[in-house]
């Protein structure tokens, strides 16, 4: 009788443990899974390969604020940078960037893309528990 009480709760008990860690990973699925709201907003950076004024960081920073979605921009004159922030919903970094090109003439002009690298070294989390959970769980889905 004791012996069949102890199996029972050893089944039970695994089975909710393992109830437990299904919802937490699909919970965890769900919420990291981002999808654009209208207030979401992105920055990107466009690397200008060739010296600019700052009577062309005025223009430029004009034009994009003329781009739908683009909220904020930054134009460093110094190290031939622009950096902006828009709505996904409203308009495209890559489109952005390619209009970028075709109004100004900066041909040598690309908009920034971070490697894989790069990302994982920027964020400091990411050598987190949490961090590493959620990417074994993404690499499963």
């Amino acid at each position: 009788m004791k012996r069949s009480l102890i199996k029972k709760v050893a089944i039970w008990s695994t089975s909710i443990f393992f109830v437990l860690v299904a919802v937490l990973a699909v919970h965890i699925y769900v919420v990291t899974r981002h999808k654009p709201t209208a207030s979401t907003r992105i920055m990107a950076r466009i690397d200008i390969k060739q010296p600019i004024t700052p009577a062309d960081a005025s223009k430029i920073t004009t034009w994009f604020y003329q781009q739908q979605g683009v909220d904020h921009v930054l134009v460093n004159p110094r190290s031939d940078i622009v950096i902006f922030t828009y709505s996904p919903l409203k308009n495209n970094a890559n489109e952005l960037a390619q209009n970028f090109k075709s109004t100004f003439s900066y041909e040598n002009s690309r908009r920034f893309m971070p490697t894989e690298e790069e990302m994982d070294k920027s964020c400091p989390a990411s050598t987190s528990f949490t961090f590493r959970a959620y990417k074994f769980i993404k690499h499963i889905f």
